[in-house]
């Protein structure tokens, strides 16, 4: 049976969707291609790096990706990330691919001493944790 493309899309593939992406293969096991990338790519942020450690997960050799126009139609989910993602999201030629938004505050823009980003990525990185969970217990 093909396993379906999940293809998480936010504005600079350095935070949220490298966070959904890294969660989805672990969380869905082999069940999923899971893929992501950015309307840009910003480079893979240190910080995305470290909490999903903490969470067990390893994404420190993913890369950072500019949005892929096949992999874009071939998809069966698209899943913008945020707002910005949602709203520019390349033209998809594919009616069969359904497009969701899960919007998650940009943890990049946290501001503040290193110990309240770190809280506000820990929170964005359990957020979307639990969203793919439930992601994988219901489809949806």
């Amino acid at each position: 049976m093909k396993k379906k493309l999940i293809y998480f899309l936010c504005i600079g593939n350095s935070c949220r969707s490298q966070m959904a992406d890294g969660f989805l293969k672990s969380i869905g096991g082999d069940q999923y291609e899971v893929q992501s990338a950015g309307l840009e790519a910003h480079g893979l942020n240190p910080r995305a790096v470290k909490v999903m450690q903490e969470a067990g997960i390893d994404i420190s050799n993913h890369t950072s990706n500019v949005i892929d126009p096949d992999l874009l139609n071939r998809a069966d989910y698209v899943v913008t990330l945020c707002g910005h993602a949602d709203e520019h999201c390349p033209v998809i030629n594919n009616s069969d691919v359904v497009k969701w938004h899960w919007g998650f505050d940009d943890p990049a823009k946290a501001a503040g001493t290193e110990d309240e980003i770190m809280r506000q990525f820990r929170n964005v990185r359990d957020a979307i944790k639990s969203r793919m969970e439930k992601f994988v217990k219901e489809g949806q």
